[in-house]
């Protein structure tokens, strides 16, 4: 500091903190030796508090408005200085100006995926991120815990610490809420209401409070992603015949996308399983339609519905019939073990456990001992 500065300090008597920043939390006010010139005038802001230390200690604690300063409005200060009868003189002390209103642009995500247990899929990965507000609560505390003696302390200094202190509340408040994961993101404001409070009561040593805290997406891994979109397709199908072609159909178009090479193979082997598709779906349509009547009499009985599936090695057969069927099952080619499907059913089960094929797999009893003849009949 050159010797215009210094005697220019001897003449300032303002002490006051023009923020234009926005993201100082803390500023000391510079004065050579920390000296306060007796009567000088302290103007404290809307949205800040000027905190008076000496040597060490917090003395003095000043809210919004303007002050002369002086012994009466000085008394901390004034009992660790000693003074009985007031001061003439300048005096030694630290003045912090302390940032009171909410700092909005806080952010936090999970660096890695918060491992839960969800009711409905089991073990899941999750990933969220979002915003929150800090605002201090107890300047002195602040000054103690986190500030020191930092001359210009800012967002930047404690935003990865936060940050961390959020991450670690957020997988037990998600574990805890009870709520599954495909209903997370109705529930957001509701995890977003309970965290703040429990961050506030985590931070309040530090003497700052959570007055807003948002949670802006809750997402899976992409895998898992993945994994739900096929699923939801499947879901809207219906039917594992019509995904089938579904998929077969989209393989064809990726294919025509790749002309020559292995697009024109796969194309050729997509469109051999789609003719084979189309021609077990005829067989089932010849299957089913009645044979025309040759005279005229009544009408023919409806025919069954119950067209079945079965497996055959890695391969899927039919429909059939549950004549047809009960044919394969006599003939060997159908067991117990075999995997059989139809309309209605949801998934692919073995035929033995099918109530309506159990009866195709029951042995008869084995015949009684033929009775021996009786001696002199």
């Amino acid at each position: 500091m050159g010797f215009a500065d210094k005697l220019r300090g001897q003449f300032i008597d303002i002490v006051e903190f023009l923020d234009d920043s926005r993201d100082t939390i803390v500023w000391r006010f510079p004065r050579q030796g920390n000296e306060i010139k007796n009567q000088a005038q302290l103007i404290v802001r809307e949205g800040q508090v000027a905190v008076f230390e000496s040597e060490g200690q917090i003395a003095d604690v000043f809210g919004p408005g303007h002050y002369t300063l002086e012994t009466k409005n000085l008394p901390i200060l004034s009992t660790l200085k000693g003074w009985k009868y007031g001061f003439n003189s300048p005096f030694k002390a630290e003045v912090y100006f302390v940032a009171t209103r909410q700092f909005t642009d806080f952010t936090w995500g999970t660096q890695h995926p918060i491992t839960l247990r969800d009711p409905e899929f089991g073990m899941v990965r999750l990933r969220a991120f979002g915003t929150y507000a800090l605002q201090v609560s107890d300047p002195s505390a602040l000054l103690r815990q986190l500030v020191g003696t930092d001359s210009n302390f800012r967002t930047d200094e404690i935003g990865e610490f936060f940050r961390q202190n959020v991450i670690s509340h957020l997988a037990p408040a998600i574990a805890q809420s009870g709520v599954p994961m495909l209903d997370l993101a109705a529930n957001q404001q509701g995890l977003s209401a309970k965290l703040a409070p429990a961050l506030s009561a985590e931070l309040a040593e530090y003497g700052v409070t959570i007055p807003k805290f948002v949670i802006e997406n809750i997402s899976l891994p992409p895998e898992v992603e993945a994994a739900l979109d096929k699923r939801t397709q499947m879901g809207v199908l219906g039917d594992l015949d019509q995904f089938t072609k579904f998929q077969t159909a989209t393989a064809i178009g990726d294919a025509a996308k790749n002309p020559g090479g292995a697009g024109e193979g796969m194309g050729l082997g997509m469109g051999m399983a789609m003719g084979t598709q189309m021609a077990q779906s005829i067989q089932a349509a010849n299957q089913a339609a009645p044979a025309p009547a040759a005279q005229a009499g009544p009408p023919p009985l409806p025919v069954t519905d119950e067209l079945w599936y079965y497996a055959a090695g890695s391969q899927q057969a039919g429909p059939v019939t549950p004549e047809a069927l009960a044919q394969q099952v006599a003939a060997g080619q159908v067991g117990r073990d075999t995997l059989v499907w139809k309309q209605g059913m949801a998934a692919w089960t073995a035929a033995g456990q099918v109530p309506q094929l159990a009866g195709l797999f029951t042995a008869p009893p084995p015949l009684p001992p033929t009775a021996a003849p009786v001696p002199g009949a």
